[in-house]
């Protein structure tokens, strides 16, 4: 599969974490770094069977973005295939899908069936992704005005990630490792 990220990705991100200035600060948090904000939460969700850091969940006004990093090939790409699965399975799920246009180039903007407090409704979530030399990155966007002003600082976030993809042989699709910041690995 071919790979898809936006023309501009080198200069304007998300990037690699050989393409990032050491002076530029960063929090660590292993595969994925970011550049801090005013206003920005971040959460690390943690898989609660393996105690494992699985993803980050960043909020800015009331808006969540969750970033996550994956492993893959040098020449072949994951978004398009993701794109696919995803898609199917929000649809499977009772929810509604298609693909559009956006900042980063194709994107997923669906309505994705959740419950809350017992009842179940439909979310309005926004799926970027973004094939980088050796690694995919994806954000899943959501809140209550995600199509608006919120779209584009949370798109803001994602093109100043930098991803470290690392020396391991992974296979493509794994997740990349995440973990906490300490001050020790600190840029």
């Amino acid at each position: 599969m071919e790979k898809i990220a936006p023309i501009d990705r080198a200069n304007s991100g998300p990037f690699d974490v050989s393409e990032i200035g050491v002076l530029t600060p960063y929090l660590d948090f292993g595969s994925i770094r970011l550049a801090p904000r005013q206003g920005m939460q971040i959460r690390a969700d943690v898989d609660e069977n393996s105690k494992r850091v699985i993803a980050l969940t960043l909020e800015v006004n009331k808006h969540r973005m969750q970033l996550q990093a994956f492993a893959a090939t040098k020449n072949d790409g994951l978004w398009l295939q993701t794109l696919d699965a995803l898609a199917k399975g929000i649809e499977s799920q009772g929810g509604k899908a298609e693909r559009r246009d956006g900042s980063l180039g194709v994107e997923l903007k669906a309505e994705v069936p959740v419950t809350v407090g017992g009842d179940k409704q439909m979310r309005p979530s926004v799926f970027v992704g973004t094939d980088g030399p050796r690694w995919f990155l994806r954000g899943v966007l959501s809140g209550p005005d995600i199509y608006g002003e919120s779209y584009e600082q949370l798109i803001a976030v994602f093109r100043s990630t930098a991803v470290n993809r690392g020396d391991i042989p992974m296979p493509p699709g794994d997740l990349l490792p995440l973990r906490l910041p300490t001050a020790e690995n600190e840029q």
